[in-house]
């Protein structure tokens, strides 16, 4: 099907239901390189299909901090606390409906929250040691420092930041198709699974990023192209997120 056709405005309303966690998420980077859509789809279980924009596939890089983690209706979770992660993504669809997320791999700074995330969403997170800097004057690209590296060596240094002003992504752009996703998908064996979350409208900005050192792409199996990224930023959003659910 023309995955331009799809409907992508009902994915970001707020479900039903009541979700089981909540979160702030901040100082996100998203990072992103056009890929042959082929390249992808022989990585994707066979259940899911390639989203493209405009007939291009997209993999994505994604700094951001987490906090404020907390299952309602209890306060913050002193033991989680906050924690850095970083992902690498691309964009799927179920059967021409739900437009959504993959994750190739989510790193986290924290043990238990790549436990729990493993067992309860079935998302392939990895433990990894990451650091971030936040504050840097100058240009856009050094307002967040962050660096990550797994046991076995994989990971990134980058500088990334805000290059423009607040601009929510307008439905139909580009911003919009890599952004404003509300669906993940996770698979376990042959059994795939499907979550939702839910927050307002990211308050994105083009953004900025020096690349210095980026191995996660490689180790998903994805080869990066040589050109430089195309950059987002967006500061802050509160999330709500549902359970997984068995689609198959």
């Amino acid at each position: 099907m023309d995955t331009d056709e799809l409907d992508r405005i009902t994915p970001t309303l707020r479900p039903r239901g009541r979700p089981i966690m909540r979160q702030r998420w901040s100082e996100l980077g998203f990072l992103h390189w056009p890929v042959p859509a082929a390249a992808l789809r022989a990585l994707l279980p066979g259940t899911l299909e390639v989203d493209t924009f405009e007939g291009q596939a997209w993999v994505g890089l994604v700094p951001f901090t987490i906090t404020r983690s907390r299952f309602p209706p209890l306060p913050p979770l002193p033991l989680l606390g906050g924690f850095h992660e970083v992902n690498v993504r691309t964009y799927v669809h179920h059967g021409g409906r739900e437009p959504g997320v993959w994750f190739f791999s989510l790193d986290a700074a924290s043990r238990l929250a790549v436990h729990g995330a493993r067992a309860v969403y079935k998302l392939p997170y990895v433990h990894a040691a990451i650091g971030m800097d936040v504050g840097g004057s100058g240009a856009a690209q050094e307002r967040v420092r962050y660096s990550s590296r797994r046991p076995d060596g994989a990971g990134v240094t980058l500088r990334y930041g805000p290059a423009d002003v607040v601009r929510p992504a307008a439905p139909g752009t580009l911003a919009h198709f890599l952004a404003e996703r509300y669906t993940l998908y996770a698979a376990r064996g042959p059994r795939l699974y499907r979550a939702r979350v839910h927050h307002a409208a990211y308050p994105l900005q083009a953004g900025a990023a020096a690349v210095e050192r980026e191995t996660l792409l490689d180790a998903s199996g994805i080869a990066r192209p040589e050109a430089a990224p195309l950059v987002h930023y967006a500061a802050a959003v509160d999330v709500e997120i549902w359970p997984p659910q068995r689609l198959a």
